[in-house]
């Protein structure tokens, strides 16, 4: 009785406590906190995720955080995965790199996997609100019949899989479509509620929008919250002409890869939802590891 009771005072209060952590951070980034150079990034979307979970809860009644901690956890862990993903085409992109990263090896990956962790939930916290909020149904058009869509969508897919790794000078801006072209498919096929495919079948555009949106809305919160921080990222694009035009860090066309992202998470966080299990959960562990280990030699700039 008394732990419900403070379950139920916590449901009330975690919202504006993330509010109030995420407001004390930013004061104290701006005024020089070397603690706070290093992890602001931390403190600033873990408790942007909190609080949106919480106006969430408030306005719905349910979250993702409240209603499935468990798999809130599971998709924090995928998450991680997923960001990997992109950080091992970065091998061979080179797109981007980290500045004043932590000396210590454990301090270091524990702090990658905590970032990336972020990454799902903060697209899929901010889409819940979207789509509570924005109530239009964005018909379209519907695509009859997608599976004789399907050879189309996974030749492109492949292609922009393949050709960023190959040729990465001209091709890298297509790493932000390949898992939506290559796994929306198998979604649609397998458990067809949850494809974007078929809401397409459907006539209707409000969940890939509201998808789109939420990817354009992180990503600028990504780049406004990394460039005032310490430990950071920054851009090494080949293409000259789009470094001359920045919104923080990022050159203002690099904004275009954040909605068809969001796309990506949804096809990836689903197609991997599907295949629970022991073994992938240990196959995707070592992956991390991995890639990790190739974070620390090839995508860092400098330690702190």
């Amino acid at each position: 009785m008394i732990r419900d009771r403070r379950m139920m005072a916590l449901r009330k209060i975690y919202g504006p406590l993330a509010l109030g952590v995420f407001l004390t951070a930013a004061i104290g980034l701006a005024l020089g906190c070397p603690f706070l150079k290093t992890w602001f990034y931390l403190f600033a979307w873990w408790n942007y995720i909190f609080f949106v979970d919480w106006l969430n809860l408030r306005l719905k009644g349910s979250s993702r955080l409240t209603s499935g901690p468990r798999e809130f956890l599971e998709l924090s862990f995928i998450s991680v995965f997923v960001w990997l993903v992109f950080e091992w085409f970065n091998l061979f992109l080179k797109n981007w790199a980290y500045v004043n990263v932590p000396a210590s090896l454990w301090v270091r990956w524990l702090g990658y996997t905590l970032a990336f962790a972020t990454v799902l939930p903060g697209i899929f916290e901010t889409y819940d609100l979207l789509d509570y909020l924005w109530k239009a149904p964005f018909k379209v058009r519907p695509v009859p019949d997608p599976p004789r869509w399907f050879p189309l969508l996974t030749v492109l897919g492949l292609l922009c899989a393949l050709l960023p790794v190959a040729y990465p000078r001209y091709f890298f801006p297509l790493v932000w479509a390949w898992g939506f072209l290559l796994l929306e498919p198998i979604n649609y096929l397998l458990r067809p509620e949850d494809s974007l495919l078929e809401d397409l079948r459907r006539g209707s555009f409000r969940r890939p929008a509201l998808l789109l949106l939420s990817g354009l809305i992180c990503g600028f919160f990504w780049e406004s919250w990394n460039y005032w921080a310490g430990t950071k990222w920054i851009y090494t694009l080949p293409w000259e002409w789009l470094m001359r035009f920045k919104l923080f860090e990022m050159p203002v066309a690099g904004y275009l890869g954040f909605p068809p992202f969001a796309w990506e998470c949804w096809s990836m966080w689903y197609f991997i939802s599907l295949r629970r299990s022991r073994w992938l959960y240990l196959m995707i562990s070592l992956f991390c590891i991995y890639v990790f280990h190739k974070i620390d030699y090839n995508t860092i700039v400098c330690f702190r």
